[in-house]
C-alpha cells in the first residue's frame, strides 16, 4: 500500500480527532515558546516588574563582572545626595593599579575624576576603576563589599552577596538573574540622571580607547544599558535593558559558552519579547466599565468607570483570556458625585483575580421630593423596571 493509500484510510480518523479536540476545547500554541540556550535567564518589564520569561532565575550563579552594576549604584547615591561631586578624585592604591583582567590602565599614585572613574568602570569595564571607587567610598574594598551585600538587601536582592567591587572570582560573590534584574530596575528608577552612561559606547583614558562590551548597545535600536560579564566559572552574561515607543524591558543571561553567543542570543531574545509581549490597557480612566442603577435619581443609572489606567504587559494570547467581574452594592441612592467610590472590578489574568476600584463617572441627582413619591408608588405597582 503506498503513502497515499495509508493516507486516504487514516484521514477520516485524523478529522475525528480533530473535531474531538475541539469539542474538548484542546488548542494548540498560539505562539512559540521562548527558549534560550544561556544557562540563566530573566526578561522583566520595567514599568510592572513583571516576569515575562525566567530560567533558572533563582539559581545561585556568579556574576562576573556584572557585580559592578552595585558597585556604580552606590556610587550614584552618593553623587545623588551631595557627598560627592564628579569632579572629585580618588586615588589610585597599588591594589587597584597590580588588579588583573579588564582594566582602565590607572597608574599607581594618580588622583582620577570620579566622572572618569565611573566611565572606567561602565564602559571598560576596569577593575582597577572599581577597586578605586570602593576604597575611596569606604576605605577598603572588604568593607565597601559589605555595604554592597547590605544594599543588596534592601533593594529585595535576598540572594545576592559580594565579596568584592568587580566580580572577581571568589568563593563569597554569588548571586542571580532575578536579583541582577531587580538591581537594574533600581539602577533606571532611582538614578535617571546618570543612567545615561551606560549607553556610552566608548571611552579613552590615558591615550587608550576602549569600547563598550555591551553587544546589545550596538545591534538594536532603543538598547541603553547595562553590563557584560564573563569568567571561565560564570561563562558569558549579560545585563541589558533596552526602551521601545515607551515600553521598557529587562534581560539577564548568564552561562553562554562565547561572546559571540552571548551577542546573538541577547538580540534574539529581546527582539522575540517586544515581539511577544505588548502594553495592553485593561482599563482606561474615564471610560465605561458597567452602568449601574441609581435609586430616586433624575437619570436611572450611573456609569461606573476606573479612575485610572490600568495597564499590563502581556503576550496577545493572554490579552485574549483576561476576563472582568464587576462587583456593586444592591442599591445605591441618589444623590451620586462624581468620583465616589461605588464597586470593583475583577481583572482575571492567567486566573489570578486583581481587585481596582470603581466610581461614578458623573454626578446623578436626586429626584424632587413630589417626583420621589411618584417615583415610590411607580416602583410599588410595577416593580424596579418601571423606574428605568
Amino acid at each position: 500500500m503506498n503513502d497515499l493509500n495509508k493516507f486516504a484510510k487514516i484521514k477520516p480518523f485524523i478529522a475525528f480527532v480533530f473535531a474531538v479536540s475541539i469539542g474538548l476545547g484542546i488548542k494548540a500554541p498560539a505562539q512559540a515558546e521562548i527558549m534560550t540556550q544561556a544557562e540563566f535567564a530573566i526578561i522583566m518589564d520595567y514599568e510592572s516588574g513583571d516576569i515575562l520569561f525566567e530560567k533558572n532565575a533563582d539559581a545561585p550563579m556568579k556574576p562576573a563582572s556584572m557585580a559592578k552594576l552595585m558597585t556604580t549604584y552606590l556610587l550614584f547615591e552618593q553623587l545623588q545626595n551631595g557627598s560627592i561631586r564628579f569632579d572629585d578624585k580618588f586615588l589610585v592604591s597599588e591594589k587597584a593599579y597590580r588588579k588583573g583582567g579588564s582594566r582602565m590602565f590607572l597608574e599607581i599614585g594618580d588622583q582620577v575624576q570620579i566622572a572618569d572613574l565611573l566611565r572606567g568602570i561602565i564602559v571598560q569595564s576596569g577593575n582597577d576603576a572599581a577597586i578605586v571607587v570602593a576604597e575611596g567610598l569606604a576605605g577598603t574594598e572588604e568593607t565597601f563589599a559589605e555595604e554592597m551585600t547590605e544594599r543588596a538587601k534592601t533593594l529585595g536582592m535576598t540572594n545576592t552577596v559580594f565579596g568584592n567591587s568587580t566580580g572577581w572570582p571568589d568563593e563569597v560573590t554569588t548571586t542571580t538573574a532575578r536579583d541582577l534584574a531587580l538591581l537594574a530596575q533600581a539602577m533606571i528608577k532611582n538614578h535617571p540622571e546618570f543612567y545615561g552612561i551606560y549607553s556610552e559606547k566608548t571611552f579613552t583614558y590615558n591615550n587608550i580607547k576602549q569600547n563598550n562590551r555591551n553587544p546589545i548597545l550596538y545591534t538594536m535600536d532603543g538598547a541603553d544599558g547595562l553590563k557584560t560579564g564573563h569568567t571561565e566559572e560564570s561563562g558569558y552574561g549579560l545585563v541589558a535593558s533596552a526602551d521601545i515607543n515607551g515600553q521598557r524591558m529587562i534581560m539577564v543571561l548568564n552561562g553562554l559558552e562565547s561572546s559571540k553567543k552571548r551577542k546573538s542570543e541577547s538580540l534574539r531574545l529581546m527582539t522575540l519579547a517586544f515581539q511577544t509581549y505588548k502594553k495592553f490597557d485593561l482599563l482606561v480612566e474615564g471610560v465605561e466599565v458597567k452602568k449601574v442603577p441609581v435609586w430616586m435619581g433624575v437619570e436611572p443609572g450611573v456609569p461606573l468607570v476606573s479612575p485610572e489606567t490600568i495597564s499590563k504587559v502581556m503576550s496577545r494570547t493572554t490579552h485574549k483570556t483576561v476576563s472582568q467581574r464587576v462587583v456593586f452594592p444592591d442599591q445605591i441612592d441618589a444623590p451620586v458625585k462624581k468620583g465616589q467610590n461605588i464597586g470593583q472590578v475583577f481583572l482575571s489574568v492567567n486566573g489570578v483575580e486583581t481587585a481596582y476600584p470603581l466610581v461614578a463617572g458623573k454626578d446623578v441627582d436626586q429626584l424632587p421630593f413630589f417626583d420621589r413619591i411618584g417615583a415610590f408608588f411607580k416602583y410599588l405597582i410595577f416593580g424596579a423596571e418601571a423606574l428605568n
